[in-house]
């Protein structure tokens, strides 16, 4: 099977308990494979892997990104 990057994606900088302090990195995460399924337009079932980048680890549970994939549907 071919491996593709299809998209890549970020979200906006938040600050030490700004505004985004409150979100799980989970669900933010969620939020940004959605929308790169739906920008790139491919169906979400081919997803078969996600790689996601954290600075701040701690206390996010284990494997942060299948969390997120999982939440993306």
């Amino acid at each position: 099977e071919d491996i593709v990057i299809v998209a890549a994606l970020r979200t906006a900088i938040g600050t030490f308990n700004g505004g985004l302090s409150a979100l799980h990195a989970h669900k933010l995460g969620a939020a940004v494979i959605k929308e790169l399924v739906q920008r790139s337009g491919i169906d979400g079932a081919d997803v078969s892997e996600v790689i996601l980048g954290q600075i701040l680890t701690a206390a996010a549970g284990p494997n942060p990104a299948r969390q997120a994939a999982i939440g993306a549907g």
